[in-house]
């Protein structure tokens, strides 16, 4: 989607943990389509026929629609009636999968209801002939400003495609023209994306295979259905058919002649947003402007909103239930929705919010899921384990118009396999093979509100966790209360710090103190012709009374910086916090088999639980991986006193390094069940462990993490810093521990030695494809290697360790001298390389 249309705001609960870091990004920017991929409309030229009375051109046969647009269908053709009125008005157009053939796997356009394109339009008449244009907003300047015909003249709006007028309608209030062959045209915009054609190696549109299905009008906006065959050289189905057939939904959308107010964001609290460079501002430079994204809710008695009274918004945000979707799971999935309605109530609001079933076609025959009138949670018949909440807003302001939530079917798995990893060790209800309806609907619930989270606005806020004391959460009475984290939108899923015996049974987040927060600063109304900044003084005086409060706490998602910013994680101590879970999956890992149990049935589900004990143990390593070299995040504006970014104490990222020893290179051979194992594992589980292992080392001693510790110390000292020199003693103690290693250490002992020898011989190479600024957005610091003290550090301490490997050569066993004579000839290539 192109930044000069508007911006989609794409988030979703990321189950897998690879879907939303594409949109961590988004939060803050637009991005740009690569229209160079892109081909040029292919139309068919019309016949020059001039126009003709309108009863020659739209004869008695027709069939006529009334709506936003007057539509007519004349055999096979089809009309627009374009009233003068609405020439040159804004128009959102989404274009949509409606239906797709078997076997298509683009990411997020697999799917009928998944979103394709989005653009603005204007109708625009010259003559004899009506053009679209697609304006574009990434910069502005108020028509009052000096600048405003300058930015005019270097923001021309792009023409999409052209009409000869057919006739003039029966008062002359409007023109007739022909968009048959528009909207059955290779026109990428309304047709299949560029990744889709790349996929399925789509050549050109087959036009003879090709046709516009239905068009509907209705008051604000036009549906438009087409069936489009592709040549195409690799079909999802079968190649020997030589194309793809896809449906489309594209709909045009009339935006508000009035634009809805906009709301500036503000760094300290988490809204989705999009911005552009505005040269109407009194700053001295071109100056970046950004909104949030948000529904606009105004209070019916706005009396009564000012008194304090809870009020109905005059349109309250109303999302349908996909009729697809499995009954059981609807109610849940309404909940979910309706759950938001307590943190309206912060706003003023109330019934802000309602899910609703659907209505069925004798109910009201014209209701698509694919009408952008309507906001709907579509289910995707999908192996697929997520699920994600979108939102489609007006490019002037930030205004939410519509949210197509995608829900898939397996994400029921996803969930089960997690809850049960996570909470079996506190929660006999769930030792079983399948939960019951009831179990799984809580936890659809607990999605579906996280999903409708980023429907209205909110990105994910990984560091909201962070404000709950570990051993809080393993207290009845505060999770009761509380729940595991002050925000559903943080990735704190389900209670592993829990113990048996401590009476814990409420295991996952709900609508928190933050959220509350955020939906108040977000969704309060202010009477009067307050600016967008008029308003934001009156909000950051809110935001900075409430500075410092951890429940209040905002932390972005997308920096691997600050250890509290982090996915999956609970608690405000993660080595605590990965103690406590590692003492659960030690209770669940003997008793998988037991508890998956299910007659006649095969070891899949053993091998699959017991895969994923190894891979929530990877999580928590990372939880406290992300305490070396870290540092904390805090927004703050020039009004507010203290550090942005301060580095993590010493005692902090020692205490990380001791976890490491103890946990994870003291080799964790409880993870080998071999009564388990040997039911299903062919030899892969223990190099899966050693992967763990070898991989949260050579996470620890990247070059950036390393360059953060050498920064520490130039700007703080050895006394408060954690040093390069202390972290190789550390993690020495626990990787040569022993004289005569295991399998495993040996392993671990060979790496750290080539992970050295990487730091002598290589530079560090900065991820393709990103630019500086969203490398150092991400926490990626850089560092000269060769340039800086990492090389002299590493000779001390490979020279350091030769000593030591060299004086365990001499006794042993066979096998454990001829490791130790093998690491220091490793070692002693790369100390003296041959020339």
């Amino acid at each position: 989607m192109s930044s000069k249309t508007k911006l989609l705001a794409i988030a979703g609960i990321c189950l897998l943990g690879t879907f939303c870091n594409e949109t961590a990004s988004a939060q803050k920017k637009s991005k740009k389509t690569n229209t160079s991929a892109a081909p040029a409309p292919v139309i068919p030229a019309a016949k020059k026929e001039g126009m003709k009375p309108f009863s020659e051109v739209i004869t008695a046969k027709a069939k006529t629609k009334n709506g936003l647009f007057k539509t007519y269908k004349v055999d096979d053709k089809w009309f627009f009636e374009i009233p003068d009125s609405l020439l040159n008005r804004e128009m959102l157009v989404v274009t949509r999968l409606n239906k797709v053939p078997s076997g298509v796997s683009v990411g997020n356009q697999q799917y009928g209801g998944e979103k394709l394109n989005d653009q603005v339009w204007q109708w625009e008449r010259r003559g004899k002939q009506v053009f679209i244009r697609v304006p574009g907003y990434s910069v502005r300047a108020d028509s009052t400003s000096d600048m405003y015909q300058s930015v005019k003249n270097s923001n021309l709006s792009t023409i999409l495609a052209n009409f000869e007028i057919k006739a003039y309608n029966k008062d002359t209030t409007g023109v007739v023209i022909d968009v048959t062959d528009f909207y059955n045209g290779d026109v990428m915009a309304i047709g299949a994306s560029d990744a889709l054609r790349k996929a399925y190696k789509a050549s050109s549109l087959d036009a003879g295979r090709s046709y516009v299905d239905t068009i509907k009008t209705f008051p604000i906006n036009i549906e438009v259905v087409t069936s489009k065959t592709y040549k195409s050289a690799e079909s999802p189905i079968d190649n020997t058919i030589g194309a793809v057939t896809f449906e489309f939904n594209t709909s045009m959308l009339l935006l508000p002649k009035k634009p809805a107010k906009a709301r500036l964001t503000d760094a300290r609290v988490g809204f989705f947003g999009q911005s552009q460079t505005d040269y109407g501002t009194d700053a001295q430079k071109a100056e970046r402007t950004a909104y949030i994204h948000r529904w606009s809710l105004i209070p019916k008695d706005t009396a009564a909103y000012m008194r304090g009274e809870l009020v109905e918004p005059v349109k309250p945000i109303v999302i349908y239930i996909d009729p697809a979707t499995p009954k059981k799971w609807v109610p849940y999935l309404i909940q979910g929705i309706n759950d938001w309605n307590i943190a309206f109530q912060e706003a003023g609001f109330k019934n802000a919010i309602i899910g609703k079933e659907a209505p069925t076609p004798a109910q009201d025959p014209d209701f698509s899921v694919e009408d952008s009138r309507y906001s709907v949670v579509r289910y995707f018949a999908s192996n697929i384990a997520n699920a994600y909440g979108p939102h489609v807003s007006d490019p002037r302001t930030g205004q939410i118009l519509e949210t197509h939530i995608g829900w898939y079917h397996n994400v029921m798995s996803l969930l089960r396999n997690w809850y049960f990893v996570q909470t079996a060790a506190v929660n006999p209800a769930i030792r079983k093979a399948k939960f019951d309806d009831k179990q799984m609907g809580e936890l659809i619930r607990f999605v579906s509100s996280h999903e409708i989270g980023h429907t209205l606005g909110l990105p994910h806020n990984f560091g909201s966790s962070y404000a709950y004391p570990v051993d809080s959460l393993r207290s009845k009475t505060f999770t009761n209360t509380h729940g595991t984290a002050p925000s559903i939108m943080d990735y704190a899923r389900f209670n592993y710090i829990a113990q048996p015996g401590d009476g814990v049974t409420k295991l996952h987040p709900g609508i928190g103190e933050y959220d509350k927060w955020s939906i108040k600063w977000g969704y309060t109304w202010f009477p009067g012709n307050l600016t967008p900044k008029q308003e934001r003084e009156k909000l950051d005086v809110w935001t900075v009374a409430k500075a410092g409060n951890p429940l209040y706490f905002y932390g972005r998602q997308g920096t691997s910086l600050d250890p509290r910013l982090q996915s999956e994680d609970l608690g405000d101590n993660a080595m605590k916090a990965s103690t406590y879970g590692i003492a659960n999956l030690k209770r669940i890992l003997p008793n998988i088999e037991k508890w998956t149990y299910q007659k006649g049935a095969d070891f899949s589900d053993l091998k699959d639980i017991y895969g994923e004990v190894i891979a929530q143990f990877n999580r928590y390593m990372g939880h406290v991986r992300a305490n070396v070299g870290g540092m904390s995040e805090n927004f703050k504006t020039y009004d507010q006193q203290g550090a942005v970014y301060t580095y993590l104490p010493k005692t902090k990222q020692k205490e990380a390094i001791a976890f490491f020893n103890a946990q994870l290179f003291n080799t964790p051979l409880w993870l080998i069940n071999n009564e388990q194992l040997n039911k299903f594992d062919n030899g892969q589980i223990l190099n899966k462990i050693k992967a763990v292992q070898t991989s949260t080392l050579d996470n620890l001693l990247n070059p950036s993490r390393i360059a953060r510790l050498l920064d520490n110390e130039a700007k703080n000292g050895i006394a408060s810093a954690y040093t390069l020199p202390e972290l190789f003693t550390d993690l020495k103690t626990g990787i040569f521990s022993a004289s005569r290693p295991d399998a495993f250490k040996r392993n671990l002992q060979r790496s750290y030695v080539e992970i050295l020898s990487q730091l002598m011989t290589k530079e560090m190479e900065a991820p393709s494809g990103a630019s500086p600024e969203a490398l150092a957005n991400y926490g990626f610091t850089p560092v000269n290697v060769s340039l800086s003290d990492i090389r002299p550090l590493v000779r001390a301490e490979l020279k350091t360790l030769l000593t030591l490997v060299k004086s365990r050569a001499v006794a042993g066993d066979n096998l454990t001298k001829a490791h130790y004579d093998d690491v220091s000839v490793r070692i002693s290539n790369i100390l003296y390389p041959k020339k």
